[in-house]
């Protein structure tokens, strides 16, 4: 009987055990903190040169820190410096043929044309008066037919020529037709469009670091031939640095933008770095095989991204880190908007 009731006893006590377990774990107030696993991500810039000429000079190695603005190689130019004079020369001589259009005609080219008119009358006059006094003489048989026909020619010849420089004289009083100084127009703007291709061409053939970072890989070297299909470096964008981390339903409702979170890592251990929670996906996913959780890895999970501060930039792309978010007192811990920091 005694050992009966111990066993009840007994019983009991397990009973009550895995109620308070069960109630502790399931049932009770939800944890203070969220932890989350994930991996270091960071940007990378493939750099190339926009366009295809041999490679003069890189200027840093794997390793480097560059900054944006910084100039990092440079391609040949003299090729491209020639071009780049001629197409100058070229807008420089259509802008005068322009100015000259718009001008009009000078005084002097004016006073030319009718010394020319007033040289081609006193021609005509003078054919005139030859030609009259040839038929005067003709009856008496003291011109002949061929003379006559000569003294003709020569009179209508003056004629013409008159003619020819009265209009050259009120071309030159009227000026430049319209059509023409539009089409001079024309051709100095494309000229001048040539001349800004050739100076973009030009400035491509420095490499400009587009952002701040570290040069990741140095791809190719002087002599090569560059293209924009080509990259040059690869840098790797240093800030923002962010993990990677993937959060299952349940715990959307714990989170949301702005969040203070710290990361850790195994590589220094001990170490926390301050974050907030800058991205959450508005989409499910499946769990990658990189992330290890304790659910099986059909289930849907939603990406999250924990921006860090890194001042010492210790944390490497793909470095494993736990990201813990504290769920009472929460404030953002970003100085600001998540979606300003978060780099996009």
């Amino acid at each position: 009987m005694k050992r009966a009731v111990t066993l009840i006893l007994l019983v009991v006590v397990i009973a009550g055990a895995a109620v308070y377990w069960w109630a502790r774990h399931f049932a009770g107030t939800p944890p203070n903190e969220l932890q989350l696993y994930g991996n270091l991500d960071l940007r990378q810039v493939n750099l190339a040169f926009n366009g295809n000429e041999r490679i003069e000079t890189v200027l840093v190695w794997e390793g480097d820190r560059v900054e944006k603005g910084q100039v990092v190689g440079a391609l040949e130019m003299k090729r491209l410096e020639a071009t780049a004079a001629q197409a100058k020369a070229r807008v420089e001589a259509q802008r005068h043929v322009v100015e000259r259009l718009e001008n009009g005609s000078r005084p002097e080219e004016i006073d030319q044309a009718r010394a020319n008119v007033n040289a081609a009358k006193a021609d005509r006059t003078n054919s005139r008066l030859n030609y009259e006094r040839l038929k005067k003489s003709a009856g008496g048989g003291a011109t002949s037919r061929q003379d006559m026909d000569a003294a003709k020619a020569a009179f209508e010849v003056a004629e013409a020529k008159l003619r020819v420089n009265q209009k050259a004289l009120d071309l030159a009083v009227i000026g430049p037709r319209q059509e023409d100084i539009a089409e001079a127009r024309a051709t100095l703007l494309s000229n001048e469009a040539g001349f800004a291709v050739s100076k973009q061409d030009l400035a491509y053939a420095t490499l400009v670091s587009p952002t701040n970072g570290v040069v990741q890989n140095r791809i190719l070297e002087p002599g090569e031939m560059a293209s924009p299909q080509r990259a040059v470096l690869t840098i790797a964008i240093t800030d923002p640095k962010w993990v990677r981390v993937y959060a299952e339903e349940p715990d959307l409702g714990k989170i949301r933008m702005g969040m203070a979170a710290t990361v850790t890592t195994d590589s220094f251990p001990g170490k926390k770095y301050d974050g907030w929670v800058g991205f959450i996906s508005p989409v499910a996913s499946f769990t990658p095989k990189t992330v290890e959780t304790t659910e099986l890895r059909t289930s849907l999970v939603y990406e999250v991204r924990i921006f860090v501060k890194d001042p010492a930039d210790e944390l490497r792309l793909g470095m494993p880190a736990t990201v813990r978010i504290p769920l009472t007192g929460i404030e953002s811990n970003n100085g600001g908007s998540a979606t300003e920091n978060r780099g996009g």
